[in-house]
Formats: C-alpha cells, sequence, structure tokens
C-alpha cells in the first residue's frame, strides 16, 4: 500500500517538476526568439506590433546596415580581442595562484589566503581605480581591459577548492617518491585533472568580459577601442541613429533609416548574444561538474 502513495507520489512530483521546468524554459526562450524573429521582420511589422512569435514580412535590412556600420565591426573584433587576452590572462593567474595555496605544506598558506579574502569585501571603488590606471597610463588604451581587471579572489576561491578536493595529498606524495618534482606534477597531472572548473573559469570570465560596458566607458576614450556592448548601449539607450550610418543619405533615406530603428536594435541585440551563444554548449559538459566539486571544501 505504500509503495503504491509512494509511486503515485513520484508521478506528481515528476509531472509538477516537468510543468515547472517547461514553464520557466518558456518564460526564459520567449524574449531570445522575440528578438530574433524581429530582426528578421520589417520595420513595419515591429512599429505595428504584429512580430509575436515568427518573423512578419521576412527581411535582411537589419543585418545589413549593421554590416554596413564600420564601428560596429570595430568593436565587433575589439571585444573578441578583450575577450580572448582578458580570460587567457586570468585562467593562467588564477591557476598560478589557487594551486599553491591548496597546498598544505605551502609556508604561509594561512595569511596568504587571509590577504585575498579581505580584497574581497574591501575595494577602492570608482576613482582609485581610474587613478590607478591613469597613473599606469593606460586610460585610453585597450591594455585597460585586459589586464586592469584580471583576477577575481572568488573564482581563485573556487579552483583553490576544486584543487583541494580532486588533488588528494597521497597523490603528490607518490609523484614525488617517483621522482616527479612540483613543476612537472602541476603540468602533467594538476592541470590535466583541473580541465572542469577551467573550462567553468574561461566562460564565466569570457561571459563577463563580453557583456562589460562600464569599465569601457572609463577608460576607453576613443571610438577605435571602444568594445561591442558600448556600441550596442549607445544605440539601445540614447535612441537615436549613429552619424556614420546617417552620412551621405538624403531626407528620404533618413526617415527610412529612423523608421528601422527597432528593426536594427533586434539585430545588434542578436550579433551580441550570439558569441557566447556558440561557446556556452562546449563548455556546458563541464560547468555543472566543475561548479560542484570546486564548491566542495575538505
Amino acid at each position: 500500500m505504500a509503495s503504491k502513495f509512494t509511486l503515485r507520489g513520484d508521478r506528481s512530483f515528476h509531472l509538477v517538476a516537468t510543468l515547472f521546468l517547461g514553464l520557466s524554459c518558456a518564460v526564459v526562450l520567449y524574449p531570445l526568439i522575440y528578438c530574433v524573429s524581429c530582426s528578421f521582420s520589417s520595420s513595419m511589422a515591429i512599429i505595428q506590433g504584429r512580430v509575436i512569435l515568427w518573423p512578419v514580412e521576412f527581411s535582411l535590412d537589419s543585418y545589413k546596415r549593421v554590416l554596413d556600420y564600420s564601428l560596429l565591426r570595430i568593436s565587433f573584433f575589439n571585444s573578441v580581442l578583450y575577450v580572448l587576452g582578458g580570460t587567457t590572462v586570468s585562467v593562467v593567474l588564477l591557476l598560478l595562484a589557487a594551486y599553491p595555496l591548496s597546498r598544505r605544506d605551502l609556508a604561509y598558506r594561512k595569511f596568504f589566503t587571509t590577504f585575498f579574502v579581505i580584497t574581497m569585501f574591501f575595494n577602492g571603488g570608482i576613482i582609485p581605480n581610474y587613478l590607478l590606471m591613469s597613473n599606469l597610463h593606460l586610460v585610453g588604451s585597450r591594455w585597460s581591459l585586459i589586464v586592469g581587471f584580471m583576477f577575481s579572489c572568488y573564482n581563485m576561491i573556487i579552483v583553490k577548492s576544486y584543487f583541494q578536493s580532486s588533488l588528494p595529498h597521497g597523490i603528490l606524495d607518490a609523484a614525488h617518491i617517483d621522482g616527479c618534482d612540483d613543476i612537472r606534477f602541476f603540468f602533467t597531472i594538476a592541470l590535466p585533472l583541473a580541465v572542469p572548473v577551467i573550462a567553468v573559469m574561461v566562460l564565466m570570465n569570457a561571459v563577463g568580459i563580453w557583456n562589460s560596458y562600464f569599465n569601457g566607458i572609463l577608460f576607453l576614450t576613443t571610438p577605435k577601442t571602444h568594445n561591442f556592448q558600448m556600441v550596442l548601449r549607445n544605440i539601445l539607450f540614447i535612441a537615436q541613429m549613429p552619424p556614420e550610418m546617417l552620412s551621405n543619405l538624403d531626407q528620404n533615406e533618413v526617415a527610412k533609416m529612423s523608421n528601422i530603428l527597432q528593426q536594427i536594435r533586434y539585430a545588434v541585440l542578436v550579433i551580441g548574444a550570439l558569441p557566447m551563444m556558440i561557446l556556452y554548449p562546449f563548455i556546458q559538459k563541464y560547468f555543472i561538474r566543475g561548479m560542484m566539486i570546486g564548491s566542495l571544501k575538505e
């Protein structure tokens, strides 16, 4: 009798969980589908509110206009450069800091750990960061977004916990007995075992750098160094066409460009989200595993 109630309870739970997850998936996916549909619809269909789920009056005008805008192309490649450079530097520094702190035989280990943790609670703020960048002569340089914010103590603690949970001290002792030194152990044993958490750090840093626009507003002073999110912000919130897109156009063409402003906004949103959507499926299998194991402590 009890087994029947248990079976019914399991079925009810699975039904409720499926309905809840399906509803959550629809809530998350609909805005994305709507943006993609609007980007392929005509400007009049968007203005009149006729786009609900699928494209209406299929059109590629918005993507043609976006691709003709040279500053968008430059900012897109700038963002790719910032993501590649910033993620590489950040992940390398995280590994070099987290692995020694995970070792029990590290001298003054508690002192260094406390030193890193304190920086998570106390931050100089915007003005000291700007003064630091100014004194380093990085204001207006692409390096300000690559080396200015290249280390996260929170991420370092995650990587440190991962090393502690996935690398028992006995493995290091066995490697030393076999004649393996610390550097060789790090590159041949520790790093291959840390692939899941490295993938997680790559994804977290890449998404954070790609979506960042405030740091660019503070430190990037010339249009040729702007990242994609800065240009996207201008198009979305300033609500006017960039002057470069209106040059050499007559009044009729300017009016037409103004009518497809909403269409261009959706096209830019889709282009801005596309790189991270392409990256995520390759790292998804490592994400949950890396985060869960890295959250454990000995």
